[in-house]
């Protein structure tokens, strides 16, 4: 059973939905931070979700991030399985980053 400790990045330049991490099989993962800058004069939102084959659940729904900000979205780690999805998706394109960091821990 091997952890590896790693980190995730994106930046939001259009606001289609947006893959930030999908859960490799066999694998749990841990995730420690999610967090979202604004590198904009303007505040924005944005939502955030998990995907586990056809459903999505929403974990941040229009989150709103001041202008010129820095959010730190999660409160408590998140537990996340094979195979499911973070997806994240911005009101408005070019203005928010995301940097998550997380654990996987591998079953195998």
């Amino acid at each position: 059973m091997a952890n590896r400790y790693k980190v995730s990045k994106v930046d939001l330049v259009n606001t289609d939905v947006t893959t930030l991490y999908t859960a490799p099989t066999a694998t749990v993962t841990v995730i420690k931070s999610i967090v979202v800058s604004n590198d904009s004069s303007s505040q924005d939102t944005i939502t955030v979700t998990i995907t586990n084959g056809s459903s999505v659940f929403s974990l941040f729904k229009l989150y709103s991030v001041d202008a010129l900000g820095t959010e730190e979205l999660l409160k408590q780690p998140l537990i996340v399985d094979e195979s499911e999805i973070i997806k994240v998706t911005a009101a408005t394109a070019n203005r928010l980053h995301v940097v998550m960091s997380y654990l996987e821990i591998s079953r195998d």
